[in-house]
């Protein structure tokens, strides 16, 4: 399977576990804070807080600071209401981009993120206008540790309820339906594997590439959505090449 999936090209513009270890402490807090609200604070029966956990340990956020965080969320910070709230729209290109975020203040996010479509050439459009473009997977990324065997690991993965398996430098992608997720991630977990990150994600159906001045254009246009603190994810349909 691996090398022949239809998965097997998405190369997003940043790989899953350079962008867990560069994501700031300030989105991951959020992330915990609507977690604990909505799952409680124990990671044993709550699988979002159980995602949001091993992201924050992947981008090396001590676990004293995790361990606050989810004390906080729990009690002063439990008066924050966070939303979400996804925008869809055209980025440089002709490109399809989905834009995750979670905020206190919708108007300031919306006002903010079509800022950043129309001064990058762009344009936001309607919910629903491009969410048809993507499916919802579960992804799980695997470190690659010294010895291991590519094709072993991907029959444990199989094994485990994984629909698909591709190697990336020195990770492991892992596809899963989206309900599968935490069944999958559990079974690798007990075979000893290094969990960098989990979580459903939006993956097009289709990528399409751009021209070197259209490329770099994009991704100056989505480094300036991430380092918004409200952007949690930024999807798209550009192969990147990476």
């Amino acid at each position: 399977m691996s090398g022949h999936s239809k998965w097997n090209n998405i190369k997003r513009t940043k790989g899953k576990a350079d962008a867990a270890k560069a994501a700031s402490f300030t989105k991951i807090g959020r992330e915990l804070a609507v977690a604990v609200k909505a799952g409680g604070p124990d990671p044993n029966s709550n699988a979002h807080l159980r995602d949001v956990i091993d992201k924050a340990k992947a981008a090396n956020i001590p676990n004293d600071n995790i361990q606050r965080s989810i004390k906080k969320a729990s009690g002063e910070l439990g008066a924050i209401n966070y939303e979400t709230a996804v925008y869809e729209g055209r980025g440089p290109g002709g490109s399809a981009v989905i834009v995750e975020t979670l905020t206190d203040n919708k108007n300031r996010t919306v006002s903010d993120v079509r800022h950043l479509f129309d001064k990058h050439g762009g344009s936001l459009g309607t919910t629903g206008s491009l969410a048809f473009m993507f499916d919802a997977k579960g992804v799980v990324i695997v470190e690659k540790r010294a010895g291991d065997d590519d094709d072993t690991v991907m029959m444990q993965a199989l094994d485990a309820g994984a629909e698909d398996f591709s190697v990336a430098g020195d990770v492991y992608e892992i596809l899963t339906a989206p309900a599968d997720l935490d069944k999958v991630r559990a079974e690798l977990k007990k075979q000893g594997m290094n969990i960098l990150s989990g979580g459903v994600e939006r993956l097009a159906k289709t990528y399409i590439n751009l021209s070197p001045e259209e490329l770099v254009k994009y991704e100056n246009f989505v480094e300036k959505l991430e380092e918004l603190d409200d952007v949690q994810n930024v999807y798209s349909n550009v192969d990147t090449g990476e």
